[in-house]
């Protein structure tokens, strides 16, 4: 990843967003050019608010457009947070958030930097899935590029529309699977958005680098076909041959337009996202969060789990809940670590078992099973439920993916428990209303004695007199330091041992006074040094692989670091 240059003073000429302005007069005459001095106002990498000094103000043009009040950006900070805190609701805030990134970067990045815990759950999971409920409803500036089914043909025309030259980091999602909240067409812009604001403010990659995507193919979810508030093509989605061709046309326009660009797929649904993947990954750097970073994150969760419980990797068994995106990714990545301590592929596949909507994947189960399943669909007697699946296979780590609420009951719970001393359960899916169960309910059905991790997080909680922290397996420990490695490096390809790599990386991140307290991730206060450690393996992998296409530095955690964007003010004269 190129240095970024800083944002153009005053007296150089305007960005291109800034020339995107205009002003008119009130007599009717023709637009004028806003000028640049005043677009700095507009635009929001470069505007500071408050903050321009005295002297800039006079240099700029700007007296008189400000209140007179020159405030510090520490004291912009202590007025943005309080404005935040007292807004009592989470998508009042998350609205808040929004509006502060549009209208001035630098402050908004600060204030999340400095605020991670409380803020991190406000601009992404939990609150973002109800944010795109409503996305139609709070939408109100762009941030990002709406491709439509109806751009076919002119998609690259399309993307150079954006105006900030020289993107080298997309997110894109075509909205078929919105965390476990199913089929949101367009609305599912908030989740490029969100994702994107996370690697600038948990790696370091600078805003100006990034752009959110929606491929707008319509939408199957009947409701938003006649909502007056939905923003996209209210037709059924794109299928077949037409979805893949308009996909196909994508991503030529992305390595045309930006030949540098990173991509990252992100919430498409089971049917395309495995083919996407396969299809395109050597075609230009790209992963799917969804299959990959999941993995990751949740290899890392089970690494970590075995310091407290004993044994190794090989020795676990480990049943999902939910065959989809998420668990069969989970499981590849699980039987690449296995293989790695000496298991057989065959062996490593035989610790991974299913349950999906029709009970325990297995080889003579009836009807034909998808090809992302079929490795895991193992010889076995029909079992029905999740908690006799418990009992007859005797997992060691009980994994939900499922989007399915409370499918962990306190019958599941005493099941693990009885088979394992300390019972490894995670209830990864998201929002925190899709979770499998809450954290109270796996610590109070296990007597305290489980292993507890969630997509979202969940409070500590006070059982007999000892505080158990349950810990965040999200994915924002793994995609912001995987997508930075891969940027510093120019990486040709994201691969999978980069997702090892960064799995046994956060693992080793996790301290014994974490795993006291029965967390298995690291504090996310922390994500800025556990995005550069991940950053640094995984960018030691590209070099190590060839896949590199830039000199190797002499030291790359230091290098990669002194690249991180650090959001303060720059001063224009």
């Amino acid at each position: 990843m190129d240095t970024l240059p800083p944002p153009a003073p005053a007296h150089a000429e305007p960005t291109p967003l800034a020339q995107l302005f205009s002003r008119i007069s009130a007599t009717g005459d023709r637009p004028r050019p806003l000028r640049k001095e005043k677009a700095l106002l507009t635009d929001p990498l470069l505007n500071k608010g408050t903050a321009f000094t005295e002297a800039e103000r006079d240099a700029m043009g700007l007296r008189g457009l400000l209140p007179p009040r020159v405030f510090t950006l520490e004291e912009q900070l202590q007025r943005t947070l309080a404005a935040l805190r007292r807004k009592a609701d989470p998508i009042e805030k998350y609205i808040y958030l929004v509006n502060l990134q549009n209208r001035n970067e630098v402050l908004f990045y600060r204030l999340v930097m400095e605020h991670l815990e409380e803020i991190i759950p406000l601009i992404y999971t939990p609150t973002v899935g109800e944010a795109c409920i409503h996305y139609g409803e709070i939408f109100r500036r762009a941030r990002g590029l709406f491709i439509s089914r109806r751009d076919r043909g002119r998609i690259a025309e399309v993307m150079r529309n954006w105006p900030r030259p020289g993107a080298r980091l997309i997110v894109v999602t075509d909205g078929e699977r919105i965390l476990g909240l199913g089929d949101l067409g367009a609305l599912g812009m908030g989740i490029p958005i969100g994702k994107l604001s996370l690697y600038s403010s948990c790696a370091g990659v600078h805003p100006c680098y990034t752009l959110p995507i929606t491929l707008d193919v319509g939408t199957d979810t009947q409701a938003l076909h006649s909502d007056p508030s939905y923003i996209g093509v209210q037709e059924p989605r794109l299928r077949g041959p037409e979805y893949d061709a308009f996909v196909e046309e994508f991503v030529c326009a992305v390595k045309e337009v930006f030949p540098k660009a990173l991509l990252q797929w992100e919430d498409f649904g089971n049917t395309t996202a495995f083919g996407l993947l396969e299809r395109y990954r050597t075609r230009l750097p790209s992963f799917n969060d969804d299959i990959q970073g999941t993995a990751s994150v949740a290899l890392a969760g089970l690494i970590a789990a075995l310091r407290i419980t004993g044994g190794s990797l090989g020795d676990q068994r480990l049943l999902f809940l939910g065959a989809g995106e998420a668990g069969t990714g989970i499981a590849g990545l699980f039987v690449a670590a296995a293989k790695a301590q000496g298991l057989s592929e065959a062996d490593a596949r035989k610790k991974c078992w299913f349950v999906d909507s029709k009970g325990l994947v297995t080889r003579g189960r009836g009807g034909a099973l998808a090809a992302h399943k079929l490795p895991y669909a193992h010889e076995h007697e029909p079992v029905a439920s999740l908690a006799d699946a418990v009992r007859q296979l005797k997992p060691t780590a009980l994994i939900g993916v499922s989007a399915v609420a409370s499918a962990f009951t306190r019958e599941v719970v005493e099941a693990m428990s009885a088979q394992n001393e300390r019972p490894v359960i995670f209830a990864l899916s998201n929002p925190t209303s899709k979770s499998e169960c809450t954290a109270e309910q796996a610590y109070a059905w296990s007597g305290g004695r489980a292993i507890f991790a969630s997509g979202s997080a969940f409070p500590p909680v006070d059982l007999g007199g000892r505080r158990l922290v349950p810990g965040q397996g999200n994915n924002v420990y793994i995609f912001p330091g995987v997508g930075l490695g891969a940027l510093v490096t120019e990486a040709s390809e994201v691969t999978d041992a980069m997702f090892l790599a960064a799995a046994t990386t956060l693992a080793s991140l996790v301290r014994p006074e974490d795993l006291a307290e029965g967390r298995v991730y690291p504090p996310l206060g922390t994500i800025r040094e556990v995005s550069l450690e991940v950053a640094t393996a995984v960018a030691r992998v590209a070099h190590d692989s060839k896949v590199a296409r830039v000199r190797r530095p002499r030291n790359i955690r230091a290098d990669i670091r002194k690249r991180m964007f650090q959001p303060t003010y720059r001063q224009y004269v």
